[in-house]
């Protein structure tokens, strides 16, 4: 059966909350992070971004870049709000919501369609509900696949809305770039290069059994296989409890929350993509703070249910380091 598949996404989500909750910050480049020194971007709105500066960018080279950018400090409590409310809004479309982050979302709508609509229709009563109920804007992808639903979602941002029929998947996908393939990073790419591929549909004509001598079987299967546009993974929303971990040491010490609580965004969405990876679910988060003198402090919550969902295991954290 074909399945209806999307991919919610709020645009900018930190910067537009700022920019909701404080209107002389709409319309102008805003960075949240933290000090110009040591900080990093965590979010910055669009009109920072025609200046080329993005997430994880050093705070110094975003305001090299646009010096009457605004930066603002981070505030979680808001995020973590908003964030509940658009878990929400999802949730009233399908039992089947897979968190992938505070902000984004995969929904398997196949079984609300014959109630709510087809997949473009609830698509744009989401965007609706997001922008009446939370002021806020979401881009979404629909696809019959997770992979092509997630690229969608992206591809026409911001205030997207990108529908790709089952019978079009394949002219989607091929004349992207190679580098959309879930699992190509910078080392595949450059071998990928190497083979004088640089589009997807370059590495969907390309003779599986060579891709599997080059890049072994394991990515060498899985990236003909996105390539020719076959992805069965299901949305999954529960699963059995289990844990993953992933742990940083910081060239200098940091010992700003606000700081630190960007830097747990980033771990608790690594530790969702590997738990979503591997088919699994946490039932506790655990947060290890390590000193320059080698005290360490240990901090726990155990979940309300298994979990996967990088939204959940953010707050979770950012909870856990405010006890601290």
């Amino acid at each position: 059966m074909t399945r209806t598949i999307l991919h919610v996404d709020l645009d900018a989500f930190f910067a537009a909350v700022e920019q909701r909750d404080d209107p002389s910050l709409r319309g102008k480049p805003v960075l949240v992070g933290g000090s110009a020194r040591r900080g990093v971007v965590a979010a910055c709105s669009y009109e920072a971004r025609v200046f080329g500066i993005k997430s994880a960018m050093p705070m110094a080279e975003a305001l090299r870049r646009c010096p009457r950018a605004i930066v603002v400090r981070h505030h979680m409590e808001r995020y973590a709000e908003a964030s509940q409310t658009f878990f929400q809004i999802l949730g009233d479309f399908s039992p089947e919501v897979e968190g992938l982050s505070l902000d984004e979302a995969f929904l398997d709508v196949t079984a609300s369609e014959r109630l709510l609509g087809d997949g473009p229709t609830i698509a744009r009563e989401i965007k609706r509900r997001v922008r009446a109920e939370l002021s806020l804007v979401a881009s979404v992808g629909v696809a019959p696949i997770k992979f092509a639903a997630k690229i969608a979602s992206d591809i026409d941002k911001p205030d997207g809305l990108r529908v790709i029929a089952p019978d079009g998947v394949l002219s989607f996908l091929h004349p992207l770039p190679m580098t959309r393939l879930w699992g190509v990073g910078d080392a595949t790419r450059e071998i990928l290069a190497s083979m004088g591929l640089s589009t997807i549909g370059d590495v969907a004509r390309y003779p599986e059994n060579a891709l599997v001598g080059r890049l072994g079987a394991v990515t060498g299967h899985h990236l003909a296989a996105l390539a020719r546009g076959e992805d069965h993974r299901p949305v999954i929303s529960e699963s059995d409890p289990v844990s993953v971990g992933h742990q940083e040491t910081f060239d200098e010490d940091i010992d700003d929350k606000g700081e630190l609580a960007v830097l747990l965004l980033e771990q608790a969405d690594r530790v969702a993509v590997r738990l979503r990876e591997a088919g699994l679910r946490a039932r506790a988060v655990v947060l290890i703070i390590k000193y320059d003198d080698f005290r360490q402090i240990t901090r726990r919550m155990t979940l309300e249910a298994p979990t996967s969902d990088g939204g959940v295991l953010s707050r979770t954290a950012i909870e856990l380091l405010s006890k601290v």
